[in-house]
């Protein structure tokens, strides 16, 4: 059953090792089937090397419940679900505890766009996400934890294609994109910017962000109707 996603999902799993933003068991990679409600997810605690397409897990989108694998699926899986159903425009969801974004995580500080790397692909400031109530954590952690993203989204008015991702504050990071692919991409993207950022801050205490004019050029050039950044 949809081996094609699996096997997309587990090299996407693999590329956040390789490239450096996971070590250990620490995050998960998702895709999705909308035609067919199914979402296949990395297994929870199982170490990425050896990882196979075979241990993937699928989940129904509705239910959450497993439908194929031997394992149980990550413990975010939740957390997942929330964001398909909120946003049908993605195709894979990213969590990892990559060290410099989720430092900003801990801080419980959003990640400036301070230069036009960052407005390349994030539309402002990365959100930091307020922590869950006493309540919301022994209700349904996980699944709770993608409410409170997509209700800051909507609070802040934030496209989640303009801006693919998010900080948990006291967690981690969450990105996605059309595909798991792409989701892995922005997950490398938003630790390489928090890593800038960082740095940024360290040189110049008073730093400013990009002027808005910038930001837009940069971002509008690569994703806005008239884009001309790349190859046609």
């Amino acid at each position: 059953m949809l081996e094609t996603l699996k096997q997309e999902v587990c090299a996407a799993n693999l590329e956040l090792a390789a490239r450096g933003v996971v070590i250990y068991t620490w995050g998960n990679v998702s895709g999705i089937d909308r035609e067919r409600g199914l979402m296949v997810i990395k297994p929870s605690g199982v170490d990425y090397d050896g990882m196979k397409a075979e241990d993937m897990t699928v989940v129904d989108l509705t239910t959450g419940q497993t439908v194929e694998g031997r394992y149980k699926p990550s413990s975010d899986t939740e957390t997942h679900l929330e964001l398909y159903r909120k946003y049908p425009q993605i195709g894979g969801i990213v969590h990892t505890h990559s060290p410099f974004a989720t430092s900003w995580a801990q801080a419980g500080r959003g990640i400036p766009c301070y230069g036009t790397t960052h407005a390349d692909y994030l539309y402002g400031e990365i959100p930091c996400i307020r922590n869950l109530t006493p309540q919301e954590i022994d209700e349904g952690y996980e699944e709770n934890t993608g409410i409170v993203i997509a209700d800051e989204f909507d609070r802040l008015g934030l496209d989640p294609v303009a801006m693919p991702g998010a900080l948990c504050k006291n967690h981690g990071p969450f990105t996605w994109g059309k595909d798991a692919h792409e989701a892995v991409h922005n997950a490398v993207v938003v630790e390489e910017v928090a890593k800038m950022a960082l740095y940024t801050e360290m040189i110049n205490p008073k730093a400013e962000p990009t002027p808005q004019a910038m930001q837009d050029k940069h971002y509008l050039r690569k994703h806005g109707k008239n884009a001309y950044y790349g190859q046609a």
